[in-house]
């Protein structure tokens, strides 16, 4: 007999037994209402991509921390470590087919090879929304009202969308004579919340030098409420800019839509992928701060130029699905899953089998997700099979009941049996009592 492989899972990999898998699309399902519901159609890209799609514009961070190799006809490839690049290259293959500007929503796991740390895996899965094909402060405020919206259909309590403008601080960078280490310094600033205040300062000094550095940390650190901090970082950078005018248009429409209480300008806010060029925002639940942002994004107007000449300024956002289900875990938020399953027929009377299968397809013929248990065992082990499994009711058809024509529907959270009328053998398969008593309860 050959030696038996140990079922193990590489790091920072998950298996996701039924109950999390449930509550896993559970929550996909609500974002896809949401995202319909203001115009947003889904699509898909490959997993895998050639390595020069993937790594023309991530940064340096994020191309050692994906998953590249040559396959087997010697193709240099890669995981895509995100779902924006492989869109930008989506939009490019197929801008004279899309109508523009074009609204996307897109779910699917993605790929990172970084240290694992609570609710941060190297598999994971992302839900992007974004608008490509506008540049406009209203396309800005769209993303952050349904980022908002997002939120709150989710049910995650209080949030703070924390928003800033990669222009507003490349120009004080420039005039601090620091353009030349934007990259970097973006980076560095980016590992704030990650590695505190005095560390980011050391390595910014090592950077640009202490004066310089200390400038960084006091215009990432400007306090107020929105207008007081903007007008701070207006001064800092030179002056009133299309910049801080797109800002103060995104607020007005933040305020406008009624979201002006999630959301809060933070010139700390960088991201620290390359691509961003104009605002930039991160979301952090108020309850749980400390587990990083679970909804980030920003405008990237020139990422689609590494594919096509044609302009395609877009802007977007991400949700770590991941991270926000280990959140809402945390936090005592998560609904838990629901059994897809509400009625398991029973089966405990030889030669009813065929009444069974009648008896489930009627029933989902009325919209009640029913099953079958496979075969006749003692009722105890089918109960314990049910409830184990989370289904809230039990039908049961035995020869009593055949010869009756009724079936016993019982609700296994109370134990409460009720006998109902069943259609016969020959007849039209009508389950409609059986169905109504289903949503009655699962109504009540």
């Amino acid at each position: 007999m050959p030696d038996i492989i140990e079922p193990k899972v590489l790091k920072g990999f998950r298996d996701y037994l039924p109950r999390d898998e449930t509550a896993r699309r559970g929550l996909m399902e609500v974002l896809e209402r949401v995202f319909r519901a203001s115009g947003y159609t889904p699509i898909d890209t490959p997993a895998l991509e050639y390595a020069e799609i993937l790594l023309g514009k991530g940064g340096g961070e994020t191309d050692k921390q994906s998953y590249r190799f040559r396959d087997n006809g010697d193709r240099d490839v890669a995981l895509r470590f995100d779902l924006t690049v492989p869109f930008a290259r989506f939009m490019a293959a197929h801008a004279d087919e899309l109508y523009l500007p074009f609204r996307r929503y897109h779910m699917a796991k993605v790929w990172r090879g970084e240290n694992t740390q609570r609710g941060r895996f190297r598999e994971f899965v992302q839900c992007d929304f974004d608008i490509v094909g506008v540049d406009s402060s209203s396309a800005d405020a769209e993303i952050l009202i349904l980022i908002a919206d997002a939120l709150s259909a989710l049910e995650v309590g209080g949030f703070t969308i924390r928003l800033s403008h990669r222009g507003v601080f490349n120009r004080f960078l420039s005039s601090l004579g620091a353009a030349g280490s934007s990259v970097a310094v973006l980076r560095l600033v980016d590992k704030l919340d990650k590695i505190g205040a005095e560390e980011v300062l050391r390595l910014l000094e090592a950077e640009i030098g202490a004066g310089a550095a200390a400038k960084v940390l006091l215009f990432v650190t400007a306090k107020g409420d929105f207008d007081e901090t903007l007008a701070a970082m207006e001064q800092m950078a030179g002056g009133p800019a299309d910049d801080t005018r797109r800002l103060r248009e995104i607020w007005r429409d933040a305020k406008a839509a009624g979201i002006g209480g999630s959301v809060r300008l933070d010139p700390s806010v960088t991201r620290g992928l390359d691509y961003y060029t104009g605002v930039v925002f991160e979301t952090n639940l108020s309850a749980l701060p400390d587990i990083g942002s679970v909804c980030s994004g920003g405008r990237y107007d020139e990422l689609a130029s590494l594919y096509t000449k044609k302009k395609l300024p877009g802007v977007g956002a991400a949700i770590g699905l991941d991270r926000l289900l280990a959140a809402l875990d945390e936090l005592g938020l998560s609904k838990g899953a629901q059994a897809y399953t509400r009625v398991v027929i029973l089966n405990i009377e030889e030669g009813l089998e065929p009444r069974l299968h009648s008896l489930a397809r009627a029933l989902r013929a009325q919209g009640i997700e029913t099953e079958i248990y496979p075969e006749r065992r003692k009722l105890a082990q089918q109960f314990a099979y049910a409830e184990r499994k989370g289904v809230p009711f039990a039908l049961i058809l035995g020869k009593d009941e055949a010869e009756r024509g009724v079936v016993q529907m019982k609700d296994l959270a109370s134990r409460e049996s009720v006998e109902l009328p069943a259609p016969g053998p020959e007849s039209a398969l009508d389950a409609s009592a059986a169905a109504r008593f289903v949503r009655e309860r699962s109504a009540g």
